[in-house]
């Protein structure tokens, strides 16, 4: 059996910084995910996509604001349950949580978090069949490390941003990247859009609109897919090609969290008011994009300020007789459990008599 104070479900950016804040309150956290390293969507879907609405960074990677969030958590010493996904919640008489895993792995705490993003992910996949034959043999529905490309022939689908931001990406990395889309209009990015279109006309992408894959081919490993116009005179054509990449986005699922009676509403959790971001139930609190309320703004930014104000409301109820004084990190520094300290300089002041 974990033990700790605030158990956190989700290790995405929110539920991280969630650690630091409680850190500075001297709470301990352990967090559970689904996926098998920290970082959530970050560091799952897009880890080499910019991220500009930071604040403090004009432009940082997904995955390196993960590791800066790990960086800065480190004092305060977090577990972690990951590739486990959390099953069932039980209620103790004394007001308190046990929270089991897939695995079985049991959580004893408090106050239980749930900064599960937007719940766990499953990719949409094309109607093409057996195109599960190909899966990790030249099929990929994510990209997680742009290099598995690196001088290789492939084929992206897809007309959102995650086709076209990815497409962009791997023209300097692939030898070979064609971008097949079934319409002409794209719905992402203005300039994401044009940046394909001016690769394009260089070579550097081969963009193939009106057009769509149907069919794949190959023995152990994807050889080439067939490709089909709308325009019936070009007909079908099979395309030579190491890797086939659909990217029509994830279909987001609360999970087993659906059932655990919370309030929920348009596949969110309901919290009743943002004072503290708890739900209907006592003790449990919905932080990130999970949540829902008047108001909500699904932005990593708003999503920390959740993590902060949450944490406030969770050490009252741990420590219903103590009081807490905020005092910013500026004044107090920052001590963790590992025994570092950071603290401003203080100036020495000498009296002259």
């Amino acid at each position: 059996m974990i033990k700790t104070d605030i158990l956190i479900i989700g290790a995405g950016p929110t539920g991280l910084f969630a650690v630091f804040e409680a850190g500075l309150l001297k709470l301990k956290c352990h967090l559970i995910d689904a996926l098998p390293q920290p970082g959530g969507q970050c560091s799952e879907i897009y880890p080499k996509k910019p991220i500009y609405d930071i604040p403090g960074f004009p432009e940082v990677l997904a995955g390196d604001l993960v590791d800066n969030l790990m960086e800065q958590i480190k004092p305060f010493e977090p577990g972690f349950t990951l590739g486990e996904r959390a099953e069932t919640i039980d209620k103790q008489e004394d007001g308190s949580f046990i929270v089991t895993t897939s695995k079985g792995t049991k959580h004893h705490a408090p106050v239980v978090v749930i900064a599960g993003g937007l719940g766990s992910f499953e990719p949409r996949k094309p109607p093409i069949p057996g195109i599960q034959d190909f899966e990790d043999k030249g099929v990929a529905y994510i990209i997680r490390d742009p290099e598995v490309y690196r001088d290789k022939r492939v084929v992206v689908a897809g007309g959102g941003d995650s086709a076209l931001d990815w497409s962009i990406y791997l023209a300097d990395v692939a030898k070979e990247v064609s971008l097949v889309h079934r319409r002409k209009d794209f719905r992402g990015a203005l300039d994401s859009v044009e940046k394909v279109e001016e690769l394009s006309k260089v070579g550097k992408i081969n963009l193939i609109t009106d057009a769509e894959v149907v069919d794949l081919k190959g023995e152990d490993k994807l050889d080439a897919v067939m490709i089909r116009h709308k325009d019936e005179a070009r007909g079908e054509e099979f395309k030579e090609t190491d890797n086939f990449i659909p990217l029509f986005g994830l279909s987001p699922k609360l999970g087993p969290i659906a059932n655990w009676g919370l309030e929920i509403e348009k596949n969110a959790i309901k919290v009743d008011n943002t004072y503290d971001y708890q739900t209907n139930i006592p003790g449990i609190y919905a932080i990130g994009d999970v949540n829902t309320y008047k108001g909500k703004l699904k932005l990593i930014l708003c999503g920390f300020h959740e993590a902060a104000i949450m944490c406030q409301s969770a050490y009252q109820r741990i420590n219903p007789d103590k009081k807490y004084v905020m005092k910013y990190t500026t004044v107090s520094g920052v001590s963790g459990f590992d025994g570092s300290k950071k603290e401003a300089k203080r100036e020495v002041v000498k009296s002259i008599n």
